[in-house]
């Protein structure tokens, strides 16, 4: 087991490695001189000349690409081109407002796609199960801005139950933030909770009709015990895998939620700093977001094997 997370780790190492070197270079792609964009249009050369000199852009790339490096593993993103702020301040400050948000949609994904999936499973050809697939149809075909806007339209407009838009620190009033919090989380969630859903049920379909499930009826155990304690514990490898895999999604679903409840996270941070050319924030918001997708997929790979032995004994060497 040990070798096996090992190896997890090597891998995740190579691949940050890589992808920093992408943004790197993906940074510097972008059409336009950056110390010109920083300096302003209007700037004089002598000024443009010195930023370039301030940012290391007179540079060869390889040594632009050493610096960058060196000072992304001390934690030192460098400064803001709009306000001269640091951009690691400014991570600290977006960074829980989106991990907030992204925790709360999980919340809501998994229990309303698993326990549709279970249920569609259980009632497999009946009323549930119809409910349960055209919730799954219609949670992938909506898109979250139109969501976003028809739950604006019903509960802050028509209803009056829920704010529009805003933040307010959890720090500062749980109770407003939860209220601010809950309508973004629901559309977040709900393209995600379709996806588990129709995981689950089919995931538990195939364990539902297994023989070790037939073998515990046989032996008189109770409906609820066989569904819970048998399908469903080897049906959570899948369901596990799935959130791993749709982390991505969802990052870039809060992208488009945080614009449309005007939430100050990294979603709305990220278009801000691109429609600014704020190349500093850009390159540490992605570098981020991968660092955090590939912790969150190492979890995953972890409680894979745990959950299913066979996967570290045959991956994962000798112990």
């Amino acid at each position: 087991m040990l070798w096996f997370i090992l190896r997890r780790c090597g891998s995740a190492v190579l691949v940050l490695f890589l992808s920093s070197v992408l943004i790197f270079l993906g940074i510097r792609a972008l059409p336009g001189d950056p110390a010109t964009v920083m300096a302003g249009q209007e700037a004089s050369p002598a000024a443009v000349e010195a930023i370039r000199k301030e940012f290391g852009l007179d540079k060869p790339l390889p040594a632009q690409y050493v610096d960058y490096l060196g000072q992304t593993l001390t934690g030192n993103f460098g400064r803001s081109t709009q306000d001269q702020i640091p951009v690691a301040e400014i991570l600290a400050e977006r960074l829980p407002v989106t991990l907030e948000l992204s925790a709360l949609a999980m919340l809501v994904a998994i229990v309303i796609g698993v326990g549709a999936g279970i249920v569609a499973a259980v009632r497999r050809g009946k009323f549930a199960d119809y409910v349960a697939t055209g919730f799954g149809l219609a949670g992938l075909s909506v898109p979250h801005f139109w969501l976003g806007l028809l739950g604006i339209l019903l509960f802050a407009v028509t209803w009056r139950v829920l704010p529009a838009s805003g933040y307010v620190p959890f720090t500062e009033s749980p109770g407003q933030n939860l209220q601010r919090m809950i309508l973004p989380a629901i559309v977040l969630g709900m393209g995600f909770a379709a996806i588990l859903m129709r995981q689950t049920r089919s995931a538990m379909l195939g364990a539902l009709s297994a023989d070790y499930v037939r073998t515990a009826r046989s032996k008189g155990l109770s409906e609820t015990k066989v569904v819970g304690a048998h399908a469903l514990r080897n049906s959570l490898t899948t369901v596990v895998t799935v959130l791993g895999l749709q982390l991505g999604a969802l990052i870039s679903g809060a992208v488009v939620t945080e614009q449309i409840f005007v939430i100050p996270g990294f979603g709305k941070l990220t278009v801000d700093a691109v429609l600014t050319r704020n190349y500093p924030v850009i390159q540490a918001v992605v570098l981020v977001t991968v660092i955090g997708y590939v912790l969150v997929n190492l979890l995953v790979d972890i409680a894979y094997a745990f959950l299913n032995p066979r996967i570290r004994l045959s991956g994962g060497g000798h112990d």
